[in-house]
């Protein structure tokens, strides 16, 4: 049997990548720091216990559904209320406070919901739900421990031929590097900004499926877990989707074995301070790079420790 710890850390580790590789998209496109993010993981909570409880789907079977509602809400989002308010003239701290009121509404949308369910169908009786069934297991492990970090790779690499090996990925990078050239060059700026918002909606929902399947959901859990996905994209640079899914892996996964360790040392009342876990994490990451990982040279890294191995090997041949 494998150590739940570690399917633990595998887990949230690859749930935190994902989530923050979408919280990377909204950023490098509008540069608003979106605050509304982890409502989206909470939509895909609530689509994939709607249609477990009312129409018998798994919560892999609804993650396609979950993706699709994700993404529209995240499009509107991005279309009605921020480019609006952008158009306008308002400042990126008000675009900030707007997605900060966007959350809170949601929060509001969420327990809404979770009361006509109650009174219509009678499959819900509290803001929270429990963790859902309908995992496989495979080797006596629950699936999600699989199915997580192989979503994350397969996304972090179609993004990569997406934005490498198409015109239109070079079109995205042209529009987040410098928007008015591409705008001069022919680009249609605004459907690029729409299809990132739709994406990241789409992999916060997916998350979110995910996450029922390892833990339970309700109307704030996604919110809750802001602090995480931004400490996750912080980490990572902000500006890369590779680096913020890196992050990502470093945060979920630190957040558990740290938490596990001082619980081991101190004692359980250490879990009360797990949340502020993923911030050192970042601090003393930040304190080093500065920019992020992102910022780490790794080939100059790897040339500076060949060079050192190769210098103890001359002064041990010199010693002998």
């Amino acid at each position: 049997m494998v150590d739940p710890i570690i399917t633990a850390s595998i887990v949230y580790a690859s749930l935190f990548g994902l989530m923050a590789i979408g919280l990377t998209l909204t950023y490098i496109t509008t540069k608003v720091p979106n605050f509304a993010y982890g409502s989206f993981v909470t939509v895909g909570m609530y689509t994939a216990f709607s249609l477990f409880r009312l129409q018998g789907f798994s919560p892999y079977s609804s993650v396609p559904i979950a993706f699709i509602v994700g993404s529209l809400g995240s499009a509107a989002m991005y279309l009605g209320i921020l480019r609006t308010l952008a158009r306008r003239g308002s400042s990126l701290v008000a675009l900030m406070i707007a997605t900060l009121a966007i959350d809170i509404a949601f929060v509001g949308i969420f327990g809404i919901f979770s009361d006509y369910l109650y009174a219509r169908y009678r499959i819900i009786d509290a803001p929270k739900f429990v963790q859902l069934p309908g995992d496989y297991s495979l080797f006596g492990i629950q699936g999600i421990v699989f199915t997580a970090p192989i979503s994350l790779c397969t996304i972090t690499l179609a993004l990569f031929g997406l934005l490498t090996k198409t015109k239109f990925g070079i079109a995205m990078r042209a529009s987040v590097e410098n928007p008015s050239l591409a705008r001069v060059l022919g680009i249609n700026v605004e459907n690029v900004y729409i299809f990132a918002w739709s994406l990241a909606g789409g992999f916060a929902a997916m998350s979110g499926a995910y996450y029922t399947l390892w833990l339970p959901g309700g109307i704030d859990v996604g919110s809750k877990l802001i602090v995480e996905i931004f400490a996750s994209s912080v980490l990572g640079g902000l500006a890369s989707i590779y680096g913020a899914a890196l992050g990502g892996v470093i945060i979920g996964a630190g957040e558990i074995l740290i938490t596990t360790a001082g619980a081991n040392l101190f004692g359980s009342s250490v879990g009360i301070y797990q949340k502020g876990i993923p911030l050192i994490i970042m601090i003393i990451t930040l304190l080093l790079f500065p920019q992020g990982l992102v910022s780490l040279d790794l080939r100059r890294a790897f040339r500076k420790f060949r060079n050192l191995r190769s210098l103890g090997w001359r002064k041990s041949l010199h010693l002998s």
